[in-house]
């Protein structure tokens, strides 16, 4: 029996609008399969067209100083906090590709503050973690805390951007029941077969 993969309805590659398909194609393409969450959110494509913008402006940038192993740092984290397996599992076989580190997802989901990170990725993480859980505690205090680990204001902005845009995610994931794929489970964690 195949589990599916979200409570609502998943519509059929076929069916959806030129764009979407055009994109999933793209990530199929590249990825060897599929993420569920491009089909699960599929159901509503002009929300799936605005939470795929913004998850590509925050992830896809060029400017800034997190690298995209530390932008997967934080989503992996904040993801494990909200208690959303698809994301822990879908970004942390991304994070694991990224730092070519098969243990550091497993790590941050359990206890980030255990993790084997620098500590610019900790003060990163610990205040992604404020963004997380108690925002509304959020102070100079905290800025001043990531200046002095070398993040400017902008940096500061897409940490707490990428916490607050999976947030989301998260929410989205847990409402739906969206389960990760499979593939994501081995991936960075054991070596990928060569295609012959």
């Amino acid at each position: 029996m195949t589990a599916t993969i979200s409570r609502y309805p998943v519509p059929e590659l076929k069916d959806l609008p030129e764009d979407l398909r055009a994109r999933i194609l793209e990530v199929q393409e590249k990825a060897g399969f599929v993420p569920n969450v491009f089909l699960a959110l599929a159901h509503r494509p002009a929300e799936w067209r605005a939470f795929m913008a913004y998850h590509d402006a925050l992830l896809l940038k060029e400017t800034g100083s997190l690298s995209k192993g530390e932008r997967e740092m934080i989503i992996v984290t904040t993801s494990a906090a909200n208690q959303c397996l698809y994301c822990v599992v879908a970004h942390g076989a991304i994070l694991r590709i990224y730092e070519k580190k098969p243990l550091i997802a497993d790590q941050l989901a359990t206890n980030y503050r255990k993790a084997d990170i620098t500590p610019r990725q900790r003060a990163m993480l610990d205040f992604a973690m404020k963004v997380c859980t108690q925002s509304a505690t959020i102070e100079e205090a905290d800025f001043a805390a990531l200046r002095a680990h070398g993040f400017d204001d902008e940096d500061i902005w897409d940490i707490g951007a990428i916490t607050a845009f999976f947030g989301l995610s998260n929410r989205m994931a847990n409402l739906t029941g969206m389960r990760p794929n499979d593939a994501f489970f081995l991936m960075g964690r054991v070596p990928r077969e060569k295609k012959a």
